[in-house]
């Protein structure tokens, strides 16, 4: 595990909005535990990348540990020209490149989250729940109750239907309180 020190940096090059990178943006999915290495050969070949990470503090045999992990495991964010792209491609810490087919999007999407982590605010990851997704809740007095997932302005909404008479009734939940079910 890196001390806090050993960690590349959430950005490259530092203290640059990811609306401020140029060239083809990438989306890196790398080998299994490969996303810090990656992130510091990129800093070195001058490729311009984005790796969010998460504090995450664990206590193992009375000692604390804090350790910085990806947030998005498994994946770093990357933009710059062809041959950067190949360059990465040769690290053998790729797993595979995904294109980005709305880079405007991508740019609009990784913006706050860097916003938050460059003010210090902490993250953890969460399960993405789409609209229209089953779910079953998690805990509290209605805990294994499941039904489908809608959007209700800053609040989910669990849709409980009554398909014989076409009916349904909704309650409001927190997005942290439901997982997905998989089909």
């Amino acid at each position: 595990m890196l001390k806090e020190s050993e960690n590349p940096p959430l950005e490259w090059p530092e203290n640059t909005s990811v609306r401020d990178f140029t060239g083809t943006w990438w989306v890196a999915h790398t080998k299994s535990r490969n996303e810090k290495a990656l992130a510091w050969q990129m800093a070195r070949k001058q490729i311009h990348y984005f790796l969010p990470m998460a504090r995450k503090v664990t206590k193992k045999s009375g000692r604390t540990i804090r350790s910085l992990l990806p947030l998005f495991t498994g994946y770093i964010f990357f933009c710059g020209t062809e041959e950067q792209r190949l360059e990465v491609l040769q690290t053998n810490r790729v797993a595979n490149l995904i294109g980005v087919p709305d880079p405007q999007g991508l740019v609009e999407d990784l913006a706050p989250i860097q916003t938050v982590l460059q003010h210090g605010e902490p993250v953890q990851p969460h399960n993405y729940i789409k609209a229209g997704q089953k779910c079953r809740v998690l805990a509290g007095p209605l805990m294994g109750i499941e039904g489908i997932v809608e959007k209700g302005g800053n609040t989910m909404k669990l849709i409980l239907q009554i398909d014989m008479l076409g009916q349904a009734t909704s309650v409001e939940i927190a997005s942290d309180m439901i997982e997905t079910i998989d089909e």
